[in-house]
Protein backbone atom coordinates (compact mmCIF):
# COMPACT_ATOMS: atom_id res chain seq x y z
CA UNK A 1 0.00 0.00 0.00
CA UNK A 2 1.21 3.66 -0.77
CA UNK A 3 2.90 5.39 2.29
CA UNK A 4 1.32 8.46 3.94
CA UNK A 5 2.80 12.01 3.44
CA UNK A 6 1.59 14.88 5.23
CA UNK A 7 3.27 18.13 3.76
CA UNK A 8 3.51 20.93 6.23
CA UNK A 9 4.74 24.72 5.46
CA UNK A 10 4.72 27.60 7.25
CA UNK A 11 2.13 30.08 5.37
CA UNK A 12 -0.51 32.50 6.42
CA UNK A 13 -3.19 30.68 8.80
CA UNK A 14 -6.72 28.70 7.41
CA UNK A 15 -9.10 30.90 8.08
CA UNK A 16 -12.63 29.41 8.49
CA UNK A 17 -14.65 30.15 5.88
CA UNK A 18 -12.39 28.42 3.32
CA UNK A 19 -13.57 25.59 4.41
CA UNK A 20 -16.78 26.15 2.71
CA UNK A 21 -15.18 26.47 -0.53
CA UNK A 22 -12.80 23.32 0.03
CA UNK A 23 -15.91 20.95 0.76
CA UNK A 24 -16.73 20.95 -3.68
CA UNK A 25 -12.81 20.64 -4.58
CA UNK A 26 -12.78 17.12 -1.47
CA UNK A 27 -15.67 15.21 -3.45
CA UNK A 28 -14.04 15.36 -6.67
CA UNK A 29 -11.16 13.63 -5.25
CA UNK A 30 -10.62 10.32 -4.64
CA UNK A 31 -11.93 9.33 -0.96
CA UNK A 32 -8.45 8.31 0.31
CA UNK A 33 -5.95 10.61 -0.42
CA UNK A 34 -3.51 12.73 1.86
CA UNK A 35 -3.43 16.50 2.40
CA UNK A 36 -0.71 19.04 2.15
CA UNK A 37 -1.11 22.24 3.96
CA UNK A 38 -0.08 25.52 1.67
CA UNK A 39 -1.23 28.47 1.01
CA UNK A 40 -4.27 28.48 3.08
CA UNK A 41 -5.41 25.71 1.53
CA UNK A 42 -5.70 21.50 1.75
CA UNK A 43 -3.70 20.06 -1.03
CA UNK A 44 -4.30 16.47 -2.68
CA UNK A 45 -0.74 14.73 -3.27
CA UNK A 46 -1.22 10.97 -3.62
CA UNK A 47 -3.12 8.14 -2.49
CA UNK A 48 -2.81 6.84 0.94
CA UNK A 49 -4.52 2.99 2.87
CA UNK A 50 -6.71 3.91 5.28
CA UNK A 51 -4.72 1.78 7.68
CA UNK A 52 -2.08 4.81 7.60
CA UNK A 53 -4.48 7.36 9.09
CA UNK A 54 -2.59 6.54 12.41
CA UNK A 55 0.37 8.07 11.04
CA UNK A 56 -0.96 10.99 9.54
CA UNK A 57 -2.63 11.76 12.89
CA UNK A 58 0.85 11.13 14.40
CA UNK A 59 1.77 13.86 12.26
CA UNK A 60 -1.06 16.53 12.56
CA UNK A 61 0.40 15.95 16.13
CA UNK A 62 3.74 16.82 15.65
CA UNK A 63 2.92 19.77 13.46
CA UNK A 64 0.76 21.34 16.37
CA UNK A 65 3.37 20.51 18.56
CA UNK A 66 6.23 22.48 16.84
CA UNK A 67 4.09 25.57 15.92
CA UNK A 68 1.05 25.95 18.07
CA UNK A 69 0.17 29.80 17.57
CA UNK A 70 -0.40 29.30 13.63
CA UNK A 71 -0.60 26.26 12.84
CA UNK A 72 -3.51 24.44 15.45
CA UNK A 73 -6.39 25.06 13.57
CA UNK A 74 -5.06 24.46 10.15
CA UNK A 75 -3.97 20.56 10.48
CA UNK A 76 -7.27 19.51 12.28
CA UNK A 77 -9.98 21.06 9.67
CA UNK A 78 -8.28 19.56 6.62
CA UNK A 79 -8.01 16.31 8.46
CA UNK A 80 -11.57 15.94 9.47
CA UNK A 81 -12.85 17.37 5.83
CA UNK A 82 -10.54 14.51 4.57
CA UNK A 83 -12.37 11.80 6.90
CA UNK A 84 -15.77 13.16 5.71
CA UNK A 85 -14.47 12.49 2.22
CA UNK A 86 -13.57 9.20 2.82
CA UNK A 87 -16.67 8.58 5.03
CA UNK A 88 -18.84 9.44 1.70
CA UNK A 89 -17.08 7.27 -0.48
CA UNK A 90 -16.95 9.16 -3.41
CA UNK A 91 -20.30 10.59 -3.58
CA UNK A 92 -19.84 12.33 -6.19
CA UNK A 93 -19.55 11.03 -10.25
CA UNK A 94 -19.54 14.81 -11.99
CA UNK A 95 -16.62 16.86 -12.98
CA UNK A 96 -14.65 16.36 -16.27
CA UNK A 97 -16.21 13.81 -18.20
CA UNK A 98 -14.83 10.51 -18.53
CA UNK A 99 -15.37 7.35 -20.47
CA UNK A 100 -18.88 5.79 -20.38
CA UNK A 101 -17.32 2.15 -18.63
CA UNK A 102 -15.97 4.72 -15.73
CA UNK A 103 -18.85 6.87 -15.74
CA UNK A 104 -21.31 3.58 -15.47
CA UNK A 105 -18.96 1.86 -12.56
CA UNK A 106 -18.72 5.32 -10.70
CA UNK A 107 -22.68 5.33 -10.59
CA UNK A 108 -23.32 2.37 -9.77
CA UNK A 109 -20.81 2.22 -7.10
CA UNK A 110 -21.86 5.28 -5.22
CA UNK A 111 -24.54 6.94 -4.34
CA UNK A 112 -26.39 9.72 -5.17
CA UNK A 113 -26.00 12.63 -2.97
CA UNK A 114 -29.05 13.62 -1.16
CA UNK A 115 -28.25 16.38 1.47
CA UNK A 116 -28.79 19.77 -0.27
CA UNK A 117 -26.35 22.29 -0.61
CA UNK A 118 -26.13 25.67 1.86
CA UNK A 119 -25.81 28.55 0.05
CA UNK A 120 -23.46 31.59 1.86
CA UNK A 121 -25.51 34.70 0.87
CA UNK A 122 -22.64 36.91 1.53
CA UNK A 123 -19.99 34.43 0.00
CA UNK A 124 -19.25 35.08 -3.69
CA UNK A 125 -19.53 31.90 -5.85
CA UNK A 126 -17.26 31.30 -8.89
CA UNK A 127 -18.82 29.59 -11.99
CA UNK A 128 -16.93 26.42 -10.81
CA UNK A 129 -18.11 26.42 -7.80
CA UNK A 130 -21.92 26.73 -9.06
CA UNK A 131 -21.43 24.26 -11.51
CA UNK A 132 -20.01 21.65 -8.77
CA UNK A 133 -22.93 22.69 -7.01
CA UNK A 134 -25.46 22.34 -9.04
CA UNK A 135 -24.53 18.50 -10.47
CA UNK A 136 -24.72 17.54 -7.16
CA UNK A 137 -28.27 19.14 -6.20
CA UNK A 138 -29.98 19.18 -9.00
CA UNK A 139 -32.95 17.22 -9.57
CA UNK A 140 -32.14 16.24 -12.64
CA UNK A 141 -28.90 14.69 -12.20
CA UNK A 142 -30.17 12.95 -9.30
CA UNK A 143 -32.76 11.04 -11.28
CA UNK A 144 -29.99 10.61 -14.43
CA UNK A 145 -28.04 8.85 -11.58
CA UNK A 146 -30.47 6.82 -10.47
CA UNK A 147 -31.03 5.52 -13.81
CA UNK A 148 -27.53 4.81 -14.78
CA UNK A 149 -27.97 2.55 -11.56
CA UNK A 150 -30.57 0.94 -12.73
CA UNK A 151 -28.76 0.11 -15.76
CA UNK A 152 -26.27 -1.88 -13.51
CA UNK A 153 -28.67 -2.99 -11.67
CA UNK A 154 -30.09 -4.95 -14.88
CA UNK A 155 -26.95 -6.03 -15.85
CA UNK A 156 -26.77 -8.03 -12.23
CA UNK A 157 -30.28 -9.56 -13.00
CA UNK A 158 -29.31 -10.91 -16.79
CA UNK A 159 -25.71 -12.25 -15.51
CA UNK A 160 -27.62 -14.15 -12.98
CA UNK A 161 -28.85 -16.52 -15.53
CA UNK A 162 -25.50 -17.84 -15.57
CA UNK A 163 -25.34 -18.95 -12.17
CA UNK A 164 -27.63 -21.79 -10.48
CA UNK A 165 -30.65 -21.14 -8.91
CA UNK A 166 -30.70 -22.54 -5.55
CA UNK A 167 -33.45 -22.80 -3.12
CA UNK A 168 -34.87 -24.05 -0.40
CA UNK A 169 -38.16 -26.24 0.21
CA UNK A 170 -40.29 -27.20 2.96
CA UNK A 171 -44.02 -29.38 2.29
CA UNK A 172 -46.78 -30.10 4.89
CA UNK A 173 -49.60 -31.66 3.30
CA UNK A 174 -52.12 -34.82 3.64
CA UNK A 175 -53.08 -36.80 0.26
CA UNK A 176 -55.88 -39.00 -0.64
CA UNK A 177 -55.76 -41.49 -3.95
CA UNK A 178 -57.55 -44.24 -4.50
CA UNK A 179 -56.05 -47.56 -5.32
CA UNK A 180 -58.41 -50.36 -7.44
CA UNK A 181 -58.15 -53.75 -5.68
CA UNK A 182 -60.14 -56.84 -6.85
CA UNK A 183 -62.83 -57.44 -4.49
CA UNK A 184 -61.51 -61.56 -4.12
CA UNK A 185 -58.55 -59.93 -2.24
CA UNK A 186 -60.07 -57.86 0.14
CA UNK A 187 -61.93 -55.12 -0.92
CA UNK A 188 -65.07 -54.60 -0.17
CA UNK A 189 -65.56 -51.72 -2.87
CA UNK A 190 -63.14 -53.21 -5.10
CA UNK A 191 -60.52 -50.12 -4.42
CA UNK A 192 -58.93 -48.66 -1.38
CA UNK A 193 -58.53 -45.24 -0.26
CA UNK A 194 -55.07 -44.36 0.55
CA UNK A 195 -54.12 -41.13 2.54
CA UNK A 196 -50.65 -39.77 3.27
CA UNK A 197 -49.83 -37.24 5.37
CA UNK A 198 -46.26 -35.94 4.56
CA UNK A 199 -43.76 -33.74 5.52
CA UNK A 200 -40.78 -32.80 3.53
CA UNK A 201 -38.05 -30.37 3.68
CA UNK A 202 -34.92 -30.09 1.29
CA UNK A 203 -33.36 -27.97 -1.08
CA UNK A 204 -33.41 -27.88 -5.03
CA UNK A 205 -30.99 -26.86 -7.86
CA UNK A 206 -32.02 -26.03 -11.17
CA UNK A 207 -29.12 -24.81 -14.14
CA UNK A 208 -29.25 -23.43 -17.43
CA UNK A 209 -26.74 -25.21 -19.32
CA UNK A 210 -27.37 -23.85 -22.39
CA UNK A 211 -29.57 -21.90 -24.42
CA UNK A 212 -28.40 -21.11 -28.06
CA UNK A 213 -27.33 -17.57 -27.14
CA UNK A 214 -30.48 -16.84 -25.32
CA UNK A 215 -28.39 -15.55 -22.04
CA UNK A 216 -25.82 -13.86 -23.67
CA UNK A 217 -27.70 -11.89 -25.50
CA UNK A 218 -29.76 -10.66 -22.61
CA UNK A 219 -25.97 -10.01 -20.95
CA UNK A 220 -25.14 -7.83 -24.19
CA UNK A 221 -28.22 -6.23 -24.27
CA UNK A 222 -28.04 -5.16 -20.70
CA UNK A 223 -24.65 -3.97 -21.20
CA UNK A 224 -25.37 -1.79 -23.94
CA UNK A 225 -28.51 -0.21 -21.81
CA UNK A 226 -25.80 0.22 -18.82
CA UNK A 227 -23.85 2.32 -21.42
CA UNK A 228 -26.99 4.50 -22.48
CA UNK A 229 -27.83 4.87 -19.05
CA UNK A 230 -24.23 6.56 -18.16
CA UNK A 231 -24.23 8.56 -21.88
CA UNK A 232 -27.50 10.09 -20.30
CA UNK A 233 -26.18 11.10 -17.07
CA UNK A 234 -23.30 12.34 -18.79
CA UNK A 235 -25.85 15.02 -21.10
CA UNK A 236 -27.88 15.05 -18.32
CA UNK A 237 -24.45 17.52 -16.26
CA UNK A 238 -23.57 18.96 -19.63
CA UNK A 239 -26.87 20.46 -19.77
CA UNK A 240 -26.95 21.56 -16.02
CA UNK A 241 -24.05 23.15 -16.34
CA UNK A 242 -24.91 25.16 -19.64
CA UNK A 243 -27.99 25.98 -17.69
CA UNK A 244 -25.62 27.37 -14.78
CA UNK A 245 -22.87 29.23 -17.65
CA UNK A 246 -26.45 30.60 -18.77
CA UNK A 247 -27.93 31.38 -15.84
CA UNK A 248 -24.25 33.09 -14.44
CA UNK A 249 -23.89 35.20 -17.11
CA UNK A 250 -27.25 36.37 -16.97
CA UNK A 251 -26.97 37.49 -13.48
CA UNK A 252 -23.87 39.31 -14.66
CA UNK A 253 -25.53 41.15 -17.82
CA UNK A 254 -28.05 42.15 -15.43
CA UNK A 255 -25.72 43.62 -13.20
CA UNK A 256 -23.99 45.38 -15.99
CA UNK A 257 -27.55 46.17 -17.33
CA UNK A 258 -28.20 47.62 -13.48
CA UNK A 259 -24.67 49.59 -13.74
CA UNK A 260 -25.51 51.12 -17.69
CA UNK A 261 -29.28 51.78 -16.18
CA UNK A 262 -27.35 54.00 -13.02
CA UNK A 263 -25.11 55.96 -15.48
CA UNK A 264 -28.53 56.31 -17.84
CA UNK A 265 -30.01 58.05 -14.51
CA UNK A 266 -26.71 59.91 -14.35
CA UNK A 267 -26.83 60.87 -18.34
CA UNK A 268 -30.76 61.80 -17.83
CA UNK A 269 -30.00 64.18 -14.72
CA UNK A 270 -27.12 65.95 -16.33
CA UNK A 271 -29.22 66.92 -19.65
CA UNK A 272 -32.06 67.70 -16.90
CA UNK A 273 -29.84 70.38 -15.13
CA UNK A 274 -28.73 71.29 -19.01
CA UNK A 275 -32.09 72.08 -19.39
CA UNK A 276 -32.84 73.84 -16.92
CA UNK A 277 -29.55 75.80 -16.70
CA UNK A 278 -30.81 77.05 -20.21
CA UNK A 279 -34.16 78.00 -18.81
CA UNK A 280 -32.79 79.98 -15.83
CA UNK A 281 -30.50 82.12 -18.75
CA UNK A 282 -33.70 82.44 -20.52
CA UNK A 283 -32.51 80.08 -23.71
CA UNK A 284 -35.06 77.70 -23.26
CA UNK A 285 -38.59 77.05 -22.56
CA UNK A 286 -40.39 75.20 -19.94
CA UNK A 287 -42.05 72.43 -22.02
CA UNK A 288 -38.42 71.39 -22.80
CA UNK A 289 -37.55 71.07 -18.93
CA UNK A 290 -40.49 69.07 -18.66
CA UNK A 291 -39.72 67.10 -21.59
CA UNK A 292 -35.91 66.44 -19.66
CA UNK A 293 -37.44 65.76 -16.27
CA UNK A 294 -39.90 62.92 -18.11
CA UNK A 295 -36.67 61.54 -19.91
CA UNK A 296 -35.08 61.56 -16.28
CA UNK A 297 -38.10 59.90 -15.02
CA UNK A 298 -38.28 57.25 -17.19
CA UNK A 299 -34.30 56.40 -16.45
CA UNK A 300 -35.11 56.43 -12.87
CA UNK A 301 -38.15 53.79 -13.95
CA UNK A 302 -36.03 51.58 -15.98
CA UNK A 303 -33.57 51.43 -13.30
CA UNK A 304 -36.32 49.80 -10.81
CA UNK A 305 -36.72 47.63 -13.80
CA UNK A 306 -33.20 47.11 -13.69
CA UNK A 307 -33.05 46.41 -9.92
CA UNK A 308 -35.86 43.37 -10.64
CA UNK A 309 -33.75 41.56 -13.13
CA UNK A 310 -30.99 41.65 -11.06
CA UNK A 311 -32.89 39.81 -8.04
CA UNK A 312 -34.70 37.50 -10.82
CA UNK A 313 -31.33 36.63 -11.99
CA UNK A 314 -30.12 35.38 -9.11
CA UNK A 315 -33.51 33.55 -8.09
CA UNK A 316 -33.14 31.65 -11.34
CA UNK A 317 -29.87 30.68 -10.37
CA UNK A 318 -30.38 29.03 -7.17
CA UNK A 319 -33.61 27.32 -8.57
CA UNK A 320 -30.68 25.30 -11.35
CA UNK A 321 -28.38 24.65 -8.45
CA UNK A 322 -31.01 22.33 -7.35
CA UNK A 323 -31.58 25.06 -3.42
CA UNK A 324 -34.50 26.53 -2.38
CA UNK A 325 -35.64 29.46 -4.94
CA UNK A 326 -34.25 32.66 -3.35
CA UNK A 327 -32.35 35.90 -4.26
CA UNK A 328 -29.55 35.04 -1.57
CA UNK A 329 -26.71 34.68 -3.88
CA UNK A 330 -23.35 36.27 -4.42
CA UNK A 331 -21.50 35.25 -7.63
CA UNK A 332 -17.83 36.33 -8.51
CA UNK A 333 -16.82 38.39 -11.31
CA UNK A 334 -14.74 36.61 -13.86
CA UNK A 335 -11.56 38.30 -13.74
CA UNK A 336 -8.89 37.96 -16.61
CA UNK A 337 -11.50 36.28 -19.00
CA UNK A 338 -10.52 37.23 -22.68
CA UNK A 339 -13.85 37.24 -24.74
CA UNK A 340 -14.00 34.41 -26.96
CA UNK A 341 -13.78 36.15 -30.69
CA UNK A 342 -12.60 33.07 -33.23
CA UNK A 343 -13.35 29.36 -33.77
CA UNK A 344 -10.31 28.00 -35.38
CA UNK A 345 -11.80 24.53 -36.74
CA UNK A 346 -13.65 24.09 -39.65
CA UNK A 347 -17.59 23.74 -38.89
CA UNK A 348 -17.12 20.44 -40.35
CA UNK A 349 -14.54 19.43 -38.33
CA UNK A 350 -16.72 21.03 -35.79
CA UNK A 351 -19.66 18.29 -36.42
CA UNK A 352 -17.34 15.53 -36.76
CA UNK A 353 -16.51 15.92 -33.65
CA UNK A 354 -19.32 16.32 -32.02
CA UNK A 355 -20.80 13.55 -33.61
CA UNK A 356 -17.82 10.93 -32.20
CA UNK A 357 -18.43 12.69 -28.71
CA UNK A 358 -21.97 13.61 -28.06
CA UNK A 359 -23.35 11.50 -25.25
CA UNK A 360 -27.30 11.83 -26.14
CA UNK A 361 -25.49 10.15 -29.52
CA UNK A 362 -23.77 7.80 -27.75
CA UNK A 363 -26.51 6.65 -25.64
CA UNK A 364 -28.68 6.19 -28.85
CA UNK A 365 -25.55 3.87 -30.23
CA UNK A 366 -25.92 1.87 -27.61
CA UNK A 367 -29.33 1.23 -27.55
CA UNK A 368 -29.57 0.22 -30.82
CA UNK A 369 -26.50 -2.78 -29.57
CA UNK A 370 -28.66 -3.55 -26.61
CA UNK A 371 -31.46 -3.56 -29.41
CA UNK A 372 -29.55 -6.37 -32.00
CA UNK A 373 -28.74 -7.64 -28.88
CA UNK A 374 -32.39 -8.50 -27.90
CA UNK A 375 -32.99 -9.73 -31.54
CA UNK A 376 -30.58 -12.39 -30.72
CA UNK A 377 -32.10 -12.95 -27.72
CA UNK A 378 -35.61 -13.42 -29.15
CA UNK A 379 -34.19 -15.55 -31.95
CA UNK A 380 -32.82 -18.31 -29.57
CA UNK A 381 -36.27 -18.81 -28.27
CA UNK A 382 -36.36 -21.22 -31.32
CA UNK A 383 -33.99 -23.63 -29.96
CA UNK A 384 -33.86 -25.88 -27.45
CA UNK A 385 -32.39 -25.17 -23.71
CA UNK A 386 -30.76 -27.85 -21.77
CA UNK A 387 -31.13 -27.72 -18.04
CA UNK A 388 -29.57 -29.39 -15.29
CA UNK A 389 -31.81 -30.07 -12.30
CA UNK A 390 -30.99 -31.76 -8.80
CA UNK A 391 -33.02 -32.03 -5.34
CA UNK A 392 -32.66 -33.40 -1.91
CA UNK A 393 -35.05 -33.75 0.85
CA UNK A 394 -36.06 -35.40 4.24
CA UNK A 395 -38.97 -37.30 3.82
CA UNK A 396 -41.51 -38.40 6.56
CA UNK A 397 -45.12 -39.88 5.74
CA UNK A 398 -47.77 -41.60 7.23
CA UNK A 399 -49.61 -43.80 5.19
CA UNK A 400 -53.06 -45.57 5.92
CA UNK A 401 -56.02 -47.28 4.00
CA UNK A 402 -59.53 -47.46 4.56
CA UNK A 403 -59.01 -51.67 4.65
CA UNK A 404 -60.34 -53.31 7.49
CA UNK A 405 -58.37 -54.61 10.14
CA UNK A 406 -55.17 -52.80 11.52
CA UNK A 407 -52.83 -50.51 9.66
CA UNK A 408 -50.55 -52.47 7.27
CA UNK A 409 -48.88 -49.57 6.12
CA UNK A 410 -45.53 -48.12 7.64
CA UNK A 411 -44.26 -44.75 8.61
CA UNK A 412 -41.26 -43.70 6.81
CA UNK A 413 -38.47 -40.59 7.79
CA UNK A 414 -35.88 -41.23 4.37
CA UNK A 415 -33.88 -38.87 2.88
CA UNK A 416 -34.83 -38.59 -1.06
CA UNK A 417 -33.71 -36.99 -4.47
CA UNK A 418 -33.49 -36.80 -7.65
CA UNK A 419 -30.99 -35.45 -10.64
CA UNK A 420 -31.05 -35.07 -14.26
CA UNK A 421 -30.81 -33.34 -17.32
CA UNK A 422 -33.86 -31.62 -19.43
CA UNK A 423 -33.93 -30.52 -22.59
CA UNK A 424 -36.73 -28.28 -23.58
CA UNK A 425 -38.23 -27.10 -26.86
CA UNK A 426 -41.21 -25.36 -27.31
CA UNK A 427 -43.10 -26.79 -30.59
CA UNK A 428 -45.82 -24.43 -30.68
CA UNK A 429 -46.75 -21.42 -28.23
CA UNK A 430 -49.80 -19.83 -30.62
CA UNK A 431 -47.26 -17.15 -32.22
CA UNK A 432 -45.33 -15.90 -28.84
CA UNK A 433 -41.95 -16.51 -30.41
CA UNK A 434 -42.94 -14.68 -34.01
CA UNK A 435 -44.30 -11.86 -32.50
CA UNK A 436 -41.04 -11.63 -30.06
CA UNK A 437 -38.81 -11.41 -32.79
CA UNK A 438 -40.89 -8.94 -34.81
CA UNK A 439 -40.79 -6.27 -31.70
CA UNK A 440 -37.10 -6.79 -31.39
CA UNK A 441 -36.76 -6.56 -35.28
CA UNK A 442 -38.91 -2.98 -35.08
CA UNK A 443 -36.81 -1.98 -32.15
CA UNK A 444 -33.71 -2.08 -33.79
CA UNK A 445 -35.27 -0.24 -36.65
CA UNK A 446 -36.32 2.47 -34.71
CA UNK A 447 -33.23 2.73 -32.95
CA UNK A 448 -31.28 3.09 -36.49
CA UNK A 449 -33.49 5.84 -37.60
CA UNK A 450 -33.41 7.23 -34.38
CA UNK A 451 -29.53 7.32 -34.42
CA UNK A 452 -29.90 9.04 -37.94
CA UNK A 453 -32.22 11.57 -36.81
CA UNK A 454 -29.68 12.63 -34.21
CA UNK A 455 -26.92 12.87 -36.38
CA UNK A 456 -28.54 15.08 -38.32
CA UNK A 457 -29.55 17.06 -35.67
CA UNK A 458 -25.92 17.22 -34.11
CA UNK A 459 -25.36 18.67 -37.27
CA UNK A 460 -28.09 21.35 -37.68
CA UNK A 461 -27.40 22.17 -33.62
CA UNK A 462 -23.42 22.84 -34.59
CA UNK A 463 -24.28 25.35 -37.67
CA UNK A 464 -26.65 27.11 -35.64
CA UNK A 465 -24.88 27.33 -32.52
CA UNK A 466 -21.52 28.35 -34.48
CA UNK A 467 -23.42 30.74 -36.56
CA UNK A 468 -25.25 32.59 -33.35
CA UNK A 469 -21.68 32.97 -32.00
CA UNK A 470 -20.08 34.96 -35.06
CA UNK A 471 -23.32 36.57 -35.40
CA UNK A 472 -23.05 37.59 -31.64
CA UNK A 473 -19.39 38.78 -32.24
CA UNK A 474 -19.67 40.55 -34.63
CA UNK A 475 -22.94 42.23 -32.98
CA UNK A 476 -20.61 42.81 -29.83
CA UNK A 477 -18.15 44.68 -32.05
CA UNK A 478 -20.88 46.73 -33.73
CA UNK A 479 -22.00 47.38 -30.48
CA UNK A 480 -18.60 49.00 -29.02
CA UNK A 481 -18.30 50.91 -32.01
CA UNK A 482 -22.01 52.09 -31.64
CA UNK A 483 -20.82 52.88 -27.85
CA UNK A 484 -17.94 54.84 -28.47
CA UNK A 485 -20.07 57.07 -31.52
CA UNK A 486 -22.67 57.70 -29.19
CA UNK A 487 -20.75 58.72 -26.40
CA UNK A 488 -18.92 61.58 -28.19
CA UNK A 489 -22.37 62.11 -29.99
CA UNK A 490 -23.41 62.94 -27.02
CA UNK A 491 -21.28 64.96 -25.18
CA UNK A 492 -20.97 66.95 -28.59
CA UNK A 493 -24.85 67.45 -28.38
CA UNK A 494 -24.74 68.30 -24.62
CA UNK A 495 -22.05 71.02 -25.10
CA UNK A 496 -23.80 71.98 -28.63
CA UNK A 497 -27.17 72.63 -26.39
CA UNK A 498 -25.37 74.80 -24.01
CA UNK A 499 -24.01 77.22 -26.28
CA UNK A 500 -27.38 77.04 -27.59
CA UNK A 501 -26.79 75.90 -31.39
CA UNK A 502 -28.78 72.22 -30.76
CA UNK A 503 -32.14 72.26 -29.45
CA UNK A 504 -33.31 69.95 -26.60
CA UNK A 505 -34.50 67.67 -28.68
CA UNK A 506 -31.14 66.38 -30.56
CA UNK A 507 -30.13 66.48 -27.40
CA UNK A 508 -32.57 63.84 -26.03
CA UNK A 509 -32.28 62.30 -28.89
CA UNK A 510 -28.52 61.40 -28.42
CA UNK A 511 -29.50 60.64 -25.06
CA UNK A 512 -31.48 57.76 -25.66
CA UNK A 513 -28.94 56.31 -28.48
CA UNK A 514 -26.08 56.85 -25.93
CA UNK A 515 -28.23 54.73 -23.39
CA UNK A 516 -29.25 51.96 -26.21
CA UNK A 517 -25.40 51.54 -27.00
CA UNK A 518 -24.64 50.96 -23.30
CA UNK A 519 -27.29 48.19 -23.19
CA UNK A 520 -26.20 46.83 -26.33
CA UNK A 521 -22.69 47.06 -24.96
CA UNK A 522 -23.48 44.26 -22.21
CA UNK A 523 -26.32 42.48 -23.79
CA UNK A 524 -23.81 41.84 -26.61
CA UNK A 525 -20.62 40.78 -24.35
CA UNK A 526 -22.79 38.32 -22.63
CA UNK A 527 -24.33 36.72 -25.93
CA UNK A 528 -20.67 36.21 -26.85
CA UNK A 529 -20.26 33.84 -23.78
CA UNK A 530 -23.46 32.29 -23.93
CA UNK A 531 -22.86 31.24 -27.13
CA UNK A 532 -19.30 30.12 -26.94
CA UNK A 533 -20.41 28.01 -24.21
CA UNK A 534 -23.32 26.77 -26.58
CA UNK A 535 -21.05 25.96 -28.95
CA UNK A 536 -18.91 23.60 -26.68
CA UNK A 537 -22.35 22.18 -25.81
CA UNK A 538 -23.39 21.38 -28.86
CA UNK A 539 -20.22 19.96 -29.90
CA UNK A 540 -20.12 18.23 -26.89
CA UNK A 541 -16.87 19.91 -25.40
CA UNK A 542 -18.44 20.94 -22.32
CA UNK A 543 -16.91 19.26 -19.16
CA UNK A 544 -14.04 17.72 -21.02
CA UNK A 545 -10.72 18.22 -20.36
CA UNK A 546 -10.06 19.73 -23.62
CA UNK A 547 -9.74 23.92 -24.72
CA UNK A 548 -13.26 25.62 -25.82
CA UNK A 549 -14.18 25.60 -29.38
CA UNK A 550 -14.04 29.25 -29.39
CA UNK A 551 -10.87 30.96 -28.44
CA UNK A 552 -10.11 34.74 -27.66
CA UNK A 553 -8.80 36.36 -30.93
CA UNK A 554 -5.09 35.06 -31.82
CA UNK A 555 -4.80 32.60 -29.34
CA UNK A 556 -6.25 28.75 -31.01
CA UNK A 557 -5.76 25.79 -28.86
Amino acid sequence: MPSTRLHLRQRSPMNLPLVTTLAPRLRRNPPHTAIGIHKSRCRFLQPFSLAGLSGMFSALARARNADRNRRRLRAPICAVLLLAGASRGLAQCQGKLSSLAVAADCTARHVAPLNQADIDPHKPYSLEELIDIAESNNPQTRIAWESAKQGAARLGMARSEYYPHLAALALAGDFRTIEPWPKPLGAPNGYFLVDSPILESGVELIYNVYDFGGRAGRVEASKALRLAAAAAFQRTNQAVAFAVVTDYFNLLTAAERLEASRQIVKTAQTTQEAAEAQLANGRSTLPDVLNARAAAAQALYDLQASIGGVDTARVVLRETLGVEPSDAIQVQQPTNLPLPGEVAESTASLVDKARQQRPDLSAISEKLRAASAELKAAKSEYRPKILFGASAAQQALWPGTNAPGPNQLGHASEPVWNVGVTARWTIFDGGLRKHEVLMAEAKRRAAEDEKREKEDAIGREVWTAYVQFRTAVRQHEAAETLLTSASTSYDASLDAYRYGVKNLVDLVTAENQLAQARLAVVQSRSAVRINATNLDYATGNLLRSQPPVAQPVGKNP
